[in-house]
């Protein structure tokens, strides 16, 4: 599954690629991967502008010049690609937007887990799927609320997406190892030194990744 600072590379690309840009056509080549009615996807993306991009956990965000915004979950195997030409087009490309400058954004996925979605706004999303703060941008107050009353184990505590979003398994492993919290700590008994040191190691875990 693409980690945390994947998806972040994955927001750059689609920055540099669709701000400022006009979308003229949703070429849908597998619908697997559409949590949305494609008539819908249509109405509300061609003919829109890209005016800026977002990351939540790792959910990548396309805010529309209408207001709406375009959810893409990568799954376990999802990517993005750029290409001018059919015969260029890569490989799993499951949906394609096609930029009035002839530029297609494809979003690729092998396995097809991922999903596109419509959504009126980050926020909306963020509250519908329950999703807690962004990795990054947690606090370590917000940790110690979160994991100080739960009487869970801290690794699987941490992958849970209603306490903070975007930690996937490997980020944790390393996190805890940075922390030297044993994986198998009651999150409750953890001191406030460690939850600092905890959260220390989520910022610089999330922020590079291996």
């Amino acid at each position: 599954m693409p980690e945390l600072p994947e998806v972040e590379t994955y927001r750059r690309l689609l920055d540099e690629l669709l701000v400022q840009q006009r979308i003229v056509a949703v070429e849908v080549l597998d619908a697997h991967v559409l949590a949305v009615p494609e008539e819908e996807l249509r109405r509300a993306v061609v003919g829109a502008t890209v005016a800026a991009t977002h990351r939540l956990g790792k959910n990548c965000f396309l805010e529309l010049s209408t207001g709406q915004v375009l959810a893409l979950h990568f799954g376990m195997t999802g990517d993005v690609g750029a290409y001018r030409d059919e015969h260029d087009r890569p490989r799993f490309t499951r949906v394609a937007f096609h930029l009035a400058e002839g530029l297609r954004v494809a979003f690729i996925d092998p396995r097809k887990f991922g999903r596109i979605r419509l959504a009126d706004s980050v926020a909306d999303y963020q509250r519908a799927k329950k999703i807690g703060p962004d990795a990054l941008a947690i606090t370590t107050e917000e940790l110690q609320k979160g994991l100080g009353e739960k009487k869970t184990l801290i690794k699987p505590a941490l992958l849970d997406q209603r306490l903070t979003a975007g930690l996937g398994n490997w980020i944790v492993d390393e996190v805890l190892f940075q922390a030297q919290i044993h994986p198998e700590r009651i999150a409750n008994t953890l001191t406030p030194k460690e939850f600092k040191a905890l959260h220390a190691a989520i910022q610089a875990g999330a922020t590079h990744g291996h």
